[in-house]
């Protein structure tokens, strides 16, 4: 462990995971400039999906809401694979949450609130993001949430 963010990370009972080995034909993350731009994470443990299927109805919303917790963290993972060090992020600018949701579900604001509350958690004031939560028909591996982060970094 290095740094202060993931010592937030470790207060928080979480280990900041490998870096998931993408699925398709993709970077997880990308430097340019002073940016990093990640590919959208889905909620991978150790390689798996907790749950698959379509919030509100085979998932819950507060289950989602933890996904995306996990989304996020996936997220920083692929941040610090580009920098080397989450302590580099000036703050974050902006997330896209994807919902995968049942035809009646509109409440994927609160879904993707896992991920801006966790790194809100871990990184203070830097956590602080512009957003858009999105309800889609369907994610890959029948994922419930999907989340994609880009940071600022500070200079070199």
């Amino acid at each position: 462990m290095s740094g202060t963010v993931e010592a937030a990370i470790a207060a928080q009972g979480l280990t900041l995971p490998e870096v998931a080995a993408p699925i398709a034909s993709y970077k997880p993350a990308v430097r340019s400039g002073a940016h990093v731009y990640t590919a959208g994470q889905l909620p991978l443990v150790d390689g798996k999906l907790p749950l698959t299927g379509k919030v509100g109805a085979e998932v819950t919303a507060e289950e989602a809401k933890e996904l995306a917790a996990t989304c996020a963290l996936n997220a920083l993972a692929a941040v610090k694979s580009v920098t080397g060090d989450l302590d580099r992020i000036a703050r974050v600018v902006k997330v896209v949450g994807y919902v995968a949701s049942a035809a009646d579900f509109t409440g994927q604001p609160g879904v993707i609130n896992g991920a801006s509350e966790l790194l809100g958690r871990v990184l203070g004031d830097k956590g602080v993001h512009a957003r858009s939560a999105v309800g889609v028909a369907v994610l890959p591996l029948d994922a419930p949430v999907e989340v994609e982060i880009q940071v600022e970094l500070t200079e070199d």
